[in-house]
């Protein structure tokens, strides 16, 4: 299974290793680096690189490669969602997974690594059960731990690894019996010089924060189940339930978890929630470019559109941006070229508009192709799909919780060509 475990971080160093089977040389890491420089953007890199005695399989997540040494032939996906795994209990530990805070936690880090691989193969992987063998660091407990050499390790064995549902401990309880769940949709789009949407699809998430007292039974309906297309479930999910009646049926772990995740990518479901005006134009002969640009919103169920942020990668062959925004601040790179433009909300009876001039270096021929335009957005309350929860009830336990449902709709990949 995984032999070796590297960090890398943006700047291409090493910060972090670890290995479980036999060690394995930095030096494998070489071809990782290879195809790092002939990548275009850092998420560009292959996840599988084959070398000619191991395979590198790799994930980024918040600037810094995690990079698997393979030894024989597995499936990828396993090793991918095992490192996935790894970045997110490193985050549910410390709270940021950066190099800054793994380097300072580097104890730990390893006690967990150790725990999750056993001989290379996944062992302890659930959130609950790490907690219990090893305790979260504290700034109480990293002081105590100093001065009396003892470790983050836990005392006794976790009380879930045996059970039928290791993803919970048993004995829990609050004084607060509360569940939430997220779901956030991310829009991927390209849409074309008039408007149409060439490719668009939609990638979903349903994450929950759950703290009930004992072991809750919950189920969970959705108004339009048939719209989730392409889905992933938490282990707790009972699937033959969802296959008979559409209807999630599972007991929770304790705390924050990824109850599943969905995709949408029939055209005609995934609406596009802003719309863009644009004049872009460059004359043959003329050291002058007209740039005009507008946004509003569209299909939103009147829902507000904030964070708006939009990127142009303009030519090579432009100077300097001279350009008038009617609403929030814009900046323009002579060096790299990148045109950004922070709008925040939009208000839809007064839309923002970015309009003026670019240089052009004198003697220059007209750039072959027009700018394509990147745009960042969030709406709050209302998921594009059209998903909704119908209803969330809970047996097994005689209280009654507090339920909440949050909505949030944002961009992915974004782009509208000009």
């Amino acid at each position: 299974m995984i032999h070796s475990l590297f960090l890398v971080n943006a700047s291409g160093d090493i910060f972090l290793e670890k290995h479980w089977k036999s060690v394995v040389s930095r030096s494998v890491c070489d071809y990782f680096f290879e195809a790092q420089e002939r990548a275009t953007e850092p998420e560009n890199v292959p996840p599988v690189i084959p070398t000619p005695h191991h395979y590198l399989i790799s994930v980024l997540r918040h600037r810094i490669y995690f990079v698997a040494v393979i030894q024989s032939e597995v499936p990828p996906l396993f090793v991918i969602e095992f490192l996935h795994r790894v970045v997110d209990t490193f985050q549910d530990y410390f709270g940021v997974c950066t190099e800054a805070a793994i380097k300072d936690n580097v104890v730990v880090v390893y006690e967990l690594l150790e725990e999750m691989l056993d001989n290379g193969f996944p062992l302890a992987t659930e959130s609950n059960i790490l907690k219990e063998l090893i305790k979260p660091p504290t700034i109480l407990r990293t002081m105590v731990n100093t001065i009396t050499g003892s470790t983050n390790v836990g005392e006794q064995l976790p009380t879930g690894q045996l059970s039928v549902v290791p993803w919970r401990r048993t004995g829990v309880k609050y004084t607060n019996n509360e569940a939430y769940f997220d779901v956030v949709e991310e829009i991927d789009a390209i849409i074309d010089k008039s408007g149409s949407t060439i490719t668009a699809e939609i990638q979903g998430v349903i994450d929950a924060c759950v703290k009930l007292t004992g072991m809750p039974d919950l189920t969970l309906s959705f108004m339009n189940p048939r719209l989730l297309d392409d889905v992933s479930f938490h282990p707790c999910v009972r699937f033959k339930r969802w296959e008979a009646e559409r209807i999630l049926s599972f007991i929770p772990p304790d705390g924050n978890f990824r109850l599943l995740s969905y995709h949408v990518s029939s055209q005609n479901l995934v609406a596009i929630p802003v719309y863009v005006k644009h004049n872009i134009s460059f004359r043959e002969g003329s050291s002058q470019g007209r740039f005009d640009l507008t946004l509003g919103p569209k299909q939103t169920m009147g829902k507000a559109v904030e964070a708006v942020l939009v990127s142009s990668q303009l030519p090579r062959g432009v100077l300097n941006a001279n350009l008038n925004s009617s609403q929030g601040t814009y900046t323009f790179d002579p060096v790299t070229k990148m045109l950004t433009w922070d709008v925040g909300k939009i208000n839809p009876q007064k839309l923002p508009s970015l309009k003026g001039t670019m240089t052009l270096q004198a003697g220059a021929s007209k750039p072959d192709e027009n700018p394509t335009i990147n745009i960042q957005f969030k709406t709050q309350q209302m998921a594009i799909s059209g998903l909704k929860v119908n209803r969330l009830d809970m047996y097994g336990e005689k209280y009654k919780p507090f339920k909440g449902i949050k909505y949030m709709t944002k961009a992915g990949k974004f782009q509208v060509r000009t």
